[in-house]
């Protein structure tokens, strides 16, 4: 089985990803990493110099060349990856693929991301907890539809990676 974690910057897909594919001795893969290896710069750099679309792109054809290639993983997207090229009802389609959003309360996002900003392309232009809190409440409200529509929903506020994974496997078997 391949599983899929997606949500929104900042619920802790590739944390959760490397746990859960350790518990399950299943290869993880983080979509953005795997895109900067490719590429040979980083996420922020790619936004910067070649821009959104290219990023896109290129996020496209790496994630369908790791679900070819691969027959049981672990893979984390980045908090967009799901919306764009349709990629979210592409993965809900296929039938060896489980997709599981990782969800979190607006409050939680805005305490985990206001010192990453300047990390995230997305969210660097939020000078202030409360701009960045807006920011994320409208973007939710976009992708929101979308993320739910994931085969499973776990929400990671106030638990511990370890409760978070204990929840996941619970629902796989």
């Amino acid at each position: 089985m391949k599983i899929v974690l997606w949500g929104y910057m900042g619920t802790g897909k590739t944390t959760v990803g490397k746990a859960l594919a350790k518990t399950l001795q299943y290869p993880f893969f983080d979509l953005d990493n795997e895109i900067e290896k490719n590429v040979g710069l980083s996420v922020s750099e790619i936004f910067k110099t070649k821009g959104e679309l290219f990023f896109r792109k290129k996020e496209n054809e790496i994630l369908k060349t790791i679900l070819s290639n691969n027959s049981r993983f672990i893979l984390s997207l980045g908090g967009g990856t799901p919306m764009y090229y349709n990629t979210g009802d592409y993965l809900n389609q296929l039938d060896d693929v489980l997709t599981i959003n990782l969800s979190a309360q607006v409050s939680t996002l805005t305490n985990r991301l206001f010192s990453e900003r300047d990390k995230r392309p997305l969210i660097n232009h939020c000078k202030t907890q409360e701009e960045l809190n807006d920011f994320i409440k409208k973007h939710l409200f976009e992708r929101m539809q979308l993320y739910h529509s994931a085969t499973i929903t776990i929400n990671i506020d106030d638990k511990s990676i370890y409760k978070i994974i204990s929840e996941i496997v619970l629902q796989l078997f």
